[in-house]
């Protein structure tokens, strides 16, 4: 954030993928992201017989059904140079894919 120059404003962050997508949360206990994951993973779980789309696999739909469940953007207010999260918070990229893939974000920082 400091090589932007900006010490009070927003961050605003875009993920250009529809299988992949944008979260704040638990920044302490990776338990959390484990549980998410769970969680995630029974609500939409991979390879499951009612899904038509399966064009790159049995985790095609449940990524975009898990993508439309969480956010694609996210803005963070800016102060003092920082991202002002919470004691706890962190801003994290979640993957809904089994394999790994390559992800484009757009980060836009506007002062105040």
């Amino acid at each position: 954030m400091r090589d932007s120059k900006v010490d009070n404003g927003l961050c605003h962050v875009f993920i250009r993928h529809t299988s992949a997508s944008l979260l704040i949360t638990e920044n302490a206990d990776p338990d959390v992201r484990a549980d998410l994951e769970r969680f995630m993973s029974r609500l939409a779980p991979d390879g499951d017989p009612a899904w038509i789309h399966r064009m790159e696999g049995p985790d095609d739909m449940p990524a975009h059904i898990r993508s439309v469940l969480t956010c694609t953007e996210l803005t963070i207010p800016v102060r003092g140079h920082r991202l002002a999260l919470g004691t706890w918070q962190g801003a994290y990229l979640w993957e809904h894919r089994t394999r790994p893939h390559r992800r484009r974000i757009d980060i836009t920082i506007v002062s105040a």
